[in-house]
């Protein structure tokens, strides 16, 4: 009895998604809990498992298809089972003779057919037009005389670039699912809020002085989880939505909703585009739970694996444009969050310090919010918050 291959059950959050790769064709044997085919949606890529051992029997939905939750993709018939194949169609009859076909000796015939002529081209001199082996002959060493046609460009390599030098060539493809939703999502942003910026700049010389000094130790002591940047930005920006709560709220139709929790979405990249799986209650967890969970996060958006749970929600953004090496951005809200906070690259700058012109690691901080939620002076406050947190991270230990 056929298996029935059924799309994952969506989230509310998510309408409907696409086929993305069958991994196997019909025919194919499969192996209980393997990857038959991949759902992409506007999140994330769901994977389909075999629900037992048995063979690829149909396949509904191709690649590229539209699928809703729940929805029929293909069946799976059981192990040694037959697949249907198409019909074949009616082998064509042999054309009859011709009454303008050639007529010619088997020598003539054999001679044109290892020289690649047809035989119905070729001007017979014999008794009634008949074709002579001297015809064919003749024929054959007629095709060796003519100039070979011009020979058409080799296709490129599969590896080859795609656009060579002088070129003037495109190449179209269907955007995904999830570039078609961010862009739709920055679109709204764009046009449904009062969107701000304002800068700051960071002296990062004790952060980068107290992870140099106990990275390894940390390292050790929490089994191989690195001490990084983003754990102390995360911590001080926890620390100054406590004391800003309207930069931890959202505006629900016309109602501003105040969370009670720090939910903070880190933005990775991936090779399908940027991701922001959440870190949940971050107010409750230790540097080395936010590396760990920001380290198992890069992991899994490298290999398609975050869920749409871990990619739901979030009422706070960091993007770290730095690693790209980024100087300065603008980055934008990820509704219905009211404000997101961009770092950027750590620079040595020569600043003024007590008089002194010293050279200082520096960064500069981007915090793109909401106005119609936030006014300046607590989106100026917020930020001014995180530098002071990060230039004297004893703070973010005394709580002060």
């Amino acid at each position: 009895m056929a298996i029935e291959i059924k799309a994952p059950t969506f989230p509310e959050s998510v309408a409907d998604g696409t086929v993305a790769t069958w991994h196997k064709k019909p025919g194919d044997a499969v192996k209980r809990d393997e990857l038959i085919v991949d759902i992409e949606t506007d999140k994330v890529v769901m994977e389909v498992l075999a629900e037992a051992d048995g063979v690829l029997a149909e396949i509904v939905k191709n690649e590229g298809d539209t699928v809703l939750s729940g929805e029929l993709l293909g069946r799976l018939g059981a192990a040694g089972a037959a697949v249907a194949a198409p019909a074949a169609a009616p082998a064509a009859a042999a054309p009859a003779a011709s009454a303008d076909d050639a007529i010619l000796s088997p020598a003539a015939r054999k001679i044109a057919e290892e020289g690649g002529i047809d035989p119905n081209s070729i001007v017979g001199t014999g008794k009634g037009g008949r074709v002579t082996k001297e015809d064919a002959v003749a024929a054959v060493a007629a095709k060796k005389a003519a100039p070979a046609p011009a020979a058409k460009p080799a296709a490129p390599a599969a590896d080859a670039p795609l656009f060579a030098s002088g070129d003037r060539v495109e190449k179209r493809v269907p955007m995904t699912r999830l570039r078609a939703k961010v862009a739709e999502r920055l679109v709204e942003a764009q046009s449904t809020m009062a969107q701000l910026t304002t800068f700051n700049e960071v002296d990062m010389t004790e952060v980068m002085a107290l992870r140099s000094k106990y990275k390894d130790l940390f390292e050790k002591t929490h089994n191989g989880v690195r001490l990084g940047f983003m754990s102390f930005f995360v911590k001080a920006a926890v620390e100054a939505l406590k004391r800003l709560p309207a930069v931890n709220a959202s505006i629900d139709g016309n109602d501003i909703v105040y969370h009670g929790y720090q939910d903070i979405g880190v933005a990775v990249s991936s090779d399908r585009g940027l991701v922001v799986p959440v870190l949940r209650n971050a107010e409750l967890m230790s540097l080395a739970e936010i590396e760990s969970g920001i380290a198992t996060f890069g992991k899994k958006a490298r290999e398609g694996k975050l869920s749409i749970e871990e990619m739901t929600g979030g009422t706070f953004t960091i993007t770290n444009g730095g690693t790209f090496g980024s100087m300065m951005s603008t980055p934008i809200v990820n509704p219905p969050q009211a404000a997101i906070l961009g770092m950027h690259n750590i620079i040595q700058r020569p600043m003024a310090i007590n008089g002194q012109v010293v050279i200082r690691p520096m960064m500069y901080l981007a915090l793109s919010y909401d106005h119609r939620l936030i006014d300046g002076k607590e989106a100026v406050t917020f930020l001014v918050t995180i530098k002071n947190l990060l230039e004297d991270p004893a703070r973010l230990l005394l709580d002060i």
